[in-house]
């Protein structure tokens, strides 16, 4: 998908199961994204290299699933200013309490946004990245309007 507007990271390939539901919504609304596996322990020094280039590059949300130390968020947002997501993933006999816990404890000045633990949390990601550019992208903002109106009439069982 060409103009790519977000970019999905995560700390291993075996996330990739829950991330791709980011993509899934993203491309359900037209939305250009990329997706990287990078860790902030194992490559640290490339993951803060691709962090630093996003902005020039065009992309404007972040969203960032890891598990058990949760280090990914936090050290992307360390690199950026564009808005940054934390998905928890469940990595760890703690069944993501550990990952959530690390995502939500930033210091300030390093914000990073936290949905919940897992797939759930993926897709969410992906709605706010999506509310976050619709404040200046008119088009998205009427897609997320129409989205929600379909929403509705499934709940109110007219679709």
């Amino acid at each position: 998908m060409a103009n790519v507007k977000v970019a999905i990271m995560m700390g291993s390939k075996s996330d990739m199961s829950v991330m791709e539901a980011a993509g899934q919504v993203l491309e359900g609304f037209g939305v250009g994204f990329e997706i990287k596996v990078l860790s902030a322990h194992r490559t640290p020094k490339e993951t803060a290299e691709y962090a630093e280039k996003l902005r020039e590059r065009g992309i404007q949300a972040v969203i960032c699933g890891a598990g058990m130390s949760a280090a990914l968020s936090g050290v992307v947002a360390a690199h950026t200013t564009l808005p940054v997501i934390g998905v928890p993933l469940n990595a760890s006999d703690l069944d993501g309490l550990d990952a959530l816990l690390s995502t939500v404890q930033m210091p300030p000045g390093v914000p990073v946004a936290c949905v919940a633990v897992g797939k759930a949390g993926a897709k969410n990601a992906a709605f706010l990245a999506l509310r976050i550019m619709a404040v200046s992208d008119p088009v998205i903002e009427k897609k997320l309007v129409d989205y929600r109106e379909e929403e509705r009439k499934k709940i109110l069982g007219g679709a």
